[in-house]
């Protein structure tokens, strides 16, 4: 699982978080943070990456997965060790903690496998991977609910972003399929066609319709860093919502199951641009 709202859970350093956002598309544990939340998001980044890992243990039956995530939630209750205690202990019971819990949604339907139905369970899955890593950061920061749905359309847009680079990989390693199985059945693209190493047309029209729709995400998503007060966190918001323009972009040119499509360096630099444009 990708968790997205600038949070990349995969393949990166749970001990560094600050070392594993620069490689990651959409970093969460960035310096252009206000000081005094980057306990709270490093103690959330932690619990993610755990989350994740119970959910993603190829070695693990659905049901020793599951079990990890009950031990993570039970730290959140306050009945156990671990990063669900470590972040309960960093932000307190409260609606920023109810966040954490709402992933957990998302991780179980993962340990499952997760295969998406059409685009409405698509955004449902969204709606508990993606959007809650965006209203934590809101939360920690004080902002106010006016600020939640543009930020779940970014959040959103974020996960589908980063499964369709992923497309491959979800399906060879972990048998999920999180394109719209719906708009596969009516393209005649079977869920085969997602181990090829070029995509065929059939898939490629799948994979168009979700950028298509994954596009109208990020536009919707575009006067959030205006609703945010905090600068730091206005600046992130802007940077994200750039190299997500990027990704989609790059995405929209080139083929997901030939190679993984990311932002480039020049983009990152971009996207700095565009963050301390947003500051003052």
């Amino acid at each position: 699982m990708t968790l997205a709202g600038g949070m990349q859970t995969g393949g990166a350093d749970a001990a560094d978080p600050w070392h594993a956002a620069a490689s990651e598309n959409f970093p969460v544990a960035s310096r252009l943070l206000a000081p005094r939340v980057r306990p709270q998001v490093v103690a959330f980044y932690r619990f993610a990456r755990a989350a994740d890992d119970a959910a993603d243990d190829p070695a693990a039956a659905p049901e020793a997965r599951l079990a990890r995530l009950a031990a993570l939630e039970r730290g959140l209750d306050g009945e156990d060790a671990g990063p669900g205690a470590a972040l309960r202990r960093a932000v307190g019971p409260g609606a920023a903690l109810e966040e954490a819990r709402a992933l957990l949604v998302a991780f179980r339907r993962d340990a499952a496998g997760a295969r998406c139905a059409d685009w409405a369970a698509l955004r449902d899955y969204c709606a508990h991977s993606a959007a809650p890593v965006g209203r934590f950061l809101l939360r920690v920061h004080g902002e106010g609910a006016g600020a939640h749905a543009l930020s779940d359309a970014l959040c959103a847009a974020l996960q589908v972003l980063n499964h369709v680079q992923d497309i491959r990989a979800d399906w060879q390693r972990l048998g999920r399929r999180y394109l719209p199985g719906d708009w596969m059945h009516a393209a005649g693209a079977g869920d085969a066609a997602l181990a090829a190493s070029t995509a065929s047309p059939a898939l490629r029209a799948v994979i168009d319709r979700t950028l298509g729709a994954t596009g109208a995400l990020l536009r919707e998503a575009a006067p959030l860093p205006r609703r945010i007060r905090s600068r730091g966190l206005r600046a992130q918001a802007a940077a994200t919502l750039f190299l997500a323009r990027r990704l989609h972009a790059r995405l929209e040119r080139g083929d997901p199951l030939a190679g993984r499509i990311a932002p480039t360096r020049l983009d990152f630099a971009r996207a700095g641009l565009a963050a301390a444009a947003a500051l003052p």
